[in-house]
């Protein structure tokens, strides 16, 4: 298979990520498209018999790195607007839209771990790799990012509803 090949079959999987670090579809396709782009202008730097994968994922965190820290606030348009009624019989896409709201509300590194071991299935090195983190990080990360979903998908309160304990 040649390089192009293997970048090719990569494709989805390299949307699906930018899907998950982007609200929208149409900027994880240009993050996407960035990626490649960037991917395939630095191939040369790419050390044949590495993983391609996590060296794509590597380039696609630091394209929206770039992005992120390039773009400016801006105040979302339907900020004022209420939000619409759903139907009942909707169920699966209201426990959908929780999780995505939850998982948006991590905090970038907590979300970056999270996606990558979680929806992309990486290993704990293969995502230290790609973010360029230590292991121990990644884990600890991934460990947080968790338990605030768990905090945030069942109700409880900021803290999960623990109580610090008062020492004299």
């Amino acid at each position: 298979m040649s390089d192009a090949d293997a970048i090719v079959t990569l494709i989805p999987r390299l949307r699906r990520y930018a899907r998950a670090l982007c609200a929208e579809r149409v900027a994880a396709d240009d993050l996407v498209q960035d990626t490649l782009e960037r991917a395939w202008s630095k191939f040369h730097l790419y050390r044949r018999g590495t993983d391609l994968r996590a060296w794509l994922f590597t380039v696609m965190h630091n394209v929206h790195v770039n992005q992120v820290r390039a773009a400016r606030p801006a105040a979302p348009l339907d900020e004022g607007l209420p939000e619409l009624a759903q139907p009942a019989r909707e169920l699966d896409g209201l426990v959908l839209r929780d999780l995505d709201g939850a998982i948006r509300g991590l905090s970038p590194d907590q979300r970056e771990v999270l996606l990558l071991v979680a929806l992309e299935d990486m290993s704990y090195d293969e995502a230290a790799g790609a973010l360029g983190i230590p292991i121990g990080t990644v884990m600890s990360r991934l460990a947080r990012a968790r338990e605030k979903l768990r905090g945030v998908l069942s109700g409880l309160p900021p803290g999960g509803g623990k109580q610090l304990k008062v020492v004299k």
